[in-house]
C-alpha cells in the first residue's frame, strides 16, 4: 500500500508544488502525493518553468487549500515554511509531522533561485525515499512489546513521548522547559528512546529535533495516542510551560547545548 504524503507551505505556489511534482516523479509508484497551502495563491509561473526544465511533468498541478484536506489522513505531513509548520503541528489526521527548511525562491534576487530550490528539494526527497525504502525501513523489526513498554515505564520518558506525540516533534530545550529538568537528564532519556527505536531525530542547523520513529508500528502509536488523550492532568503543567516559552528554537530563540545527545 502506498504511503500518503502531504507537502505544506503558506501559498502552495512554489516549494510545496515542487515537492509534490518531484516526489511523484521520483517515486510515484511508492507514494501518493499531494500539496496544499494555509493561505493558497496561484502557482508561480517560475515554479512550473523550473519543473519543466528539470524534466518533471507539471500536468494537473494546481493550488489547493489545507482546509479542503483536513478530513484526510496522511502518513507524512511535511511543511516547507514556518507558518505551515505551526498550522499543521496539531492536525489530528496527520501521521508523522516533519519540518523542512527551504528559503522562499519568490523573494530572492537570484535569477536562478527557483532552480536552486528545486535542486535542494530534489536532494532531500531522494534521501526521504531512501530512508523510507524497505531495505532501510527494517530497523524496527527487533522492537518488541517488552522494549516498548519499558520505554513508557519511566516518568521522564513517558512525558517526553506524550509531548512529542502531541507536538509532532520537539528539541531538548523545549523538553527541558516543559519538564523543568536539566539538559543531561533529558538528553540521556532521549538517547535511550532513540537507541530502542521509539524515537528518530533530525538535525536542522544547530538544532536536533525528536519525533516518533516513522516506522513505529501503528499499535504503538495508538497506545501513545490513547495515553495522551487520557492524561490531561498529567500533561497540563508541562504543556503550559512549553507554550509559555518565549525563546523556542523555531522562533529564533537561543541555542542550546545538545552535545550530550550524540
Amino acid at each position: 500500500m502506498k504511503k500518503r504524503v502531504l507537502f505544506l507551505c503558506r501559498g502552495n505556489s512554489a516549494r510545496s508544488q515542487m515537492a509534490e511534482a518531484m516526489l511523484r516523479h521520483i517515486a510515484g509508484d511508492r507514494f501518493d502525493v499531494c500539496s496544499a497551502g494555509t493561505d493558497p495563491e496561484e502557482i508561480d509561473p517560475r515554479t512550473l518553468q523550473a519543473l519543466q526544465d528539470f524534466g518533471v511533468d507539471t500536468q494537473g498541478l494546481h493550488s489547493k487549500s489545507l482546509e479542503g484536506l483536513a478530513k484526510q489522513h496522511f502518513d507524512y505531513v511535511i511543511s516547507l515554511c514556518d507558518k505551515a509548520h505551526r498550522d499543521c503541528r496539531h492536525w489530528p489526521e496527520s501521521g508523522v509531522v516533519m519540518a523542512w527548511d527551504f528559503p522562499d525562491p519568490r523573494v530572492s534576487l537570484d535569477l536562478r533561485a527557483f532552480k536552486h530550490t528545486l535542486q535542494e528539494i530534489s536532494e532531500r526527497l531522494r534521501l526521504f525515499v531512501l530512508v523510507n525504502s524497505k531495505q532501510v525501513g527494517t530497523t524496527l523489526k527487533a522492537l518488541q512489546p517488552l522494549t516498548f513498554y519499558k520505554a513508557l515505564a519511566d516518568q521522564t520518558r513517558l512525558l517526553s513521548l506524550l509531548l512529542i506525540d502531541g507536538e509532532g516533534e520537539l528539541c531538548v530545550c523545549e523538553l527541558m522547559a516543559a519538564l523543568e529538568l536539566p539538559q543531561p537528564h533529558v538528553s540521556r532519556h532521549l538517547a535511550q528512546l532513540r537507541k530502542s527505536g521509539v524515537l528518530a531525530d533530525r538535525r536542522q542547523g544547530q538544532w536536533v529535533y525528536y519525533r516518533l520513529h516513522p516506522h513505529l508500528p501503528d499499535w504503538m502509536r495508538e497506545v501513545l495516542g490513547l495515553t495522551r488523550e487520557n492524561s490531561t492532568s498529567l500533561l497540563q503543567a508541562p504543556l503550559a510551560r512549553l507554550q509559555g516559552m518565549t525563546d523556542r528554537p523555531r522562533d529564533g530563540g537561543r541555542l542550546c547545548d545538545e552535545t550530550a545527545e550524540t
